[in-house]
């Protein structure tokens, strides 16, 4: 073979692979409306920015005629590129070529850049179209699925892990975006589920579809499973590329700094009134973060799932933070299960990278119920608590308004390792309510009163002077200033430039026991 005919077979066997499954099979992708694998990764990457590696590995199975189909690739594109300008690892499953099932090199080809990643300190990002394991391999497939569960783990807190779900995702498939740090989903064209309508059906008699079971929607805002629910594919790789600006490279690098022309001793006007006067009337907390934040812009996670709480992403005088911040619009801010565990994910997620957390506090309590106390409310509740107590990265919190109860200790009080406590003149720290502290303490005075109800207004208001404010706090020290609100940003960006460099550690063990 001459060199030229060197040439052209190489030519040829790239084309060969970029086809994947060939032009009808891709024909038929775009007319579900989902972009093919190397379609994705154009758009998730910069420009000219990808390389590829093993473009030309096959299968190597034999059983039901598998030997006489063969696609370079064989369903996976892995290797490396760009996001504004910083390299990731990256592969994205192709469902032209056998549905996206993964097989035994599949797996392997996945693995080789997870192990690439976490040698280097880079973040992962992984684009999820499969049907499942290849049943034609049996239990290979399954042992590269746990060869892939493993890495997903280990890189769990060392690189940031990043999944998007654009087509089926189901059966053991679904624990590697489990796994990772955050999971994205597009309506109407992805699912995610152990197990399918069809088994459903037989087993236990319920008629569901698939979009009703694991759709972008029922995982966005029922199970908490997705963090993301975008609409298309362009807008769910666009919030991909947008995360990652928030994030480190790995657990031993800072955040990257944002360079800002929006005034860090800026005063916001609108923060004077935010908060009603009538203790039981809600408010947005999130048009406080926007007024708070650099360029007035807050990248919020989880949005439609808990609203009770509200984390997200943010910057303050450039250095990336992440937001936790109790949500009097819904539930008046109460802590419930889904609102602890999605929070605690979040404080978790940002002490592994080392992005400061700024949590902002109205919590009346933890929801009562016996839906939530049969739920686990305690051992939920618990696993905020712990996140909290353990991290160890910058933590800045502003009581806006009530911080009751044990709900008061958990949201990033002084007690539990908190950097710099803050709070408005609005503030009411307290054990519980005035109302519902009256009527334990005067419970007995209240039934001999001549007018029980002017009595019980007149002890609430003189509770309410006396205990529900932030100065008794604050004359103990755990409260480390009362500011006036429209001053939030300038304290806030003032504290985190001075304890940018904190240093703490937990004692030395193998890890802890989060209450799971």
């Amino acid at each position: 073979m001459s060199l030229h005919e060197r040439f052209d077979e190489l030519a040829r066997r790239h084309a060969e692979a970029e086809l994947g499954g060939g032009e009808e099979r891709i024909r038929r992708q775009h007319k579900a409306g989902k972009k093919t694998a190397r379609e994705r990764l154009d758009l998730l990457l910069d420009p000219g920015s990808f390389t590829e590696i093993d473009k030309f590995v096959v299968h190597q199975s034999h059983d039901f005629g598998m030997d006489e189909q063969k696609f370079p690739g064989d369903g996976v594109v892995t290797g490396s590129g760009r996001i504004h300008g910083r390299p990731v690892f990256v592969f994205a499953q192709d469902f032209t070529v056998f549905g996206g099932s993964l097989s035994e090199a599949y797996a392997r080809k996945i693995c080789k850049i997870m192990d690439l990643a976490i040698k280097t300190g880079t973040p992962v990002v992984g684009l999820n179209d499969s049907g499942g394991a290849r049943i034609q391999e049996g239990v290979v497939s399954l042992a590269g699925y746990a060869d892939i569960f493993l890495r997903n783990t280990l890189a769990s807190g060392v690189v940031p892990q990043i999944s998007a779900v654009l087509g089926p995702c189901a059966g053991g498939a679904v624990y590697s975006p489990a796994i990772t740090d955050f999971v994205f989903m597009v309506k109407n064209t992805s699912y995610m589920f152990v197990t399918g309508p069809d088994v459903i059906k037989a087993v236990t008699h319920e008629a569901v579809t698939a979009e009703e079971l694991g759709g972008a929607s029922t995982h966005g805002g029922t199970s908490g499973v997705a963090h993301f629910s975008a609409d298309g594919e362009d807008e769910c790789l666009a919030l991909i590329r947008e995360l990652l600006t928030f994030l480190p490279q790995n657990n031993l690098e800072d955040p990257p700094l944002h360079p800002t022309l929006d005034p860090a001793d800026r005063r916001d006007e609108s923060l004077q009134a935010i908060v009603p006067d009538q203790p039981n009337k809600p408010y947005d907390m999130k048009a406080i973060l926007r007024a708070v934040l650099d360029d007035q812009y807050f990248f919020e996670v989880h949005a439609d799932f808990a609203p009770n709480i509200v984390v997200g992403f943010g910057r303050l005088g450039g250095r990336s933070v992440g937001i936790v911040a109790n949500q009097p619009a819904h539930l008046a801010g109460c802590l419930d299960i889904n609102a602890s565990v999605k929070a605690a994910r979040f404080v978790r997620f940002c002490d592994c990278f080392n992005i400061p957390l700024v949590t902002f506090v109205d919590v009346p309590g933890f929801l009562p119920g016996t839906a939530q106390e049969f739920g686990g409310i305690i051992k939920h509740g618990a696993k905020l608590l712990y996140a909290y107590c353990e991290a160890t990265v910058p933590k800045l919190t502003v009581i806006t308004r009530k911080a009751y109860g044990g709900a008061y200790d958990v949201m990033s009080s002084k007690h539990i390792r908190g950097d710099v406590n803050l709070a408005w003149p609005t503030a009411e720290i307290a054990v519980m309510g005035p109302e519902g502290a009256v009527n334990i303490l005067y419970r007995r005075e209240m039934d001999s009163a001549a007018d029980p109800g002017a009595f019980k207004d007149a002890k609430t208001r003189e509770y309410r002077e006396k205990f529900a404010n932030p100065y008794i706090a604050a004359e103990r020290g755990y409260v480390d200033e009362v500011i006036l609100p429209r001053d939030t940003r300038a304290r806030l960006t003032a504290a985190l430039a001075v304890i940018a460099t904190k240093r703490d550690q937990n004692p030395p063990r193998k890890h802890g026991n989060i209450p799971l």
